[in-house]
């Protein structure tokens, strides 16, 4: 009974003839090679990002990713070569992904300036025409 190939070595074969064929950039290449080399499972939690020059730029979601997958490293760039077939990849670097903010919602403001269309302020809410113009003045002052 003969056996296929081994998946990692047939997406290697495809990537390689991908890298001449299609004129595909290095780093595409290498973005693309991370999950076949690492897996689905891991390629889910550490996101390869970019390539500079010969080193492989990965984020993960936090410190104990990035140690564990250090440690691994030697075993990880052995799979990468055994995938795009060349030393396009030397290093892997593994870094703890910025955590980005969710968009903030609209605040909308009520009150005598709100009604009017203009940009309310918390000053606006003081109805003493005077002491709004103190305030405003001491807190141009405090922030100055």
């Amino acid at each position: 009974m003969k056996l296929g190939r081994p998946p990692m070595e047939r997406a290697g074969k495809t990537l390689s003839k991908l890298r001449w064929k299609d004129g595909i950039s290095s780093e595409a290449l290498a973005r693309a090679a991370w999950p076949a080399a690492v897996g689905k499972r891991l390629a889910n939690r550490a996101l390869a990002v970019g390539l500079v020059r010969d080193r492989l730029i990965v984020e993960v979601d936090d410190a104990i990713w990035q140690k564990q997958l250090f440690h691994l490293e030697g075993q990880i760039l052995k799979r990468l070569r055994e995938v795009i077939g060349d030393d396009l990849i030397r290093q892997i670097e593994f870094r703890i992904t910025v955590a980005r903010r969710p968009p903030a919602m609209a605040i909308t403001v009520a009150g005598p300036a709100a009604e009017s269309g203009v940009c309310a302020d918390d000053a606006d809410e003081i109805e003493d025409l005077v002491l709004r113009k103190v305030y405003k003045q001491a807190r141009k002052k405090a922030t100055a």
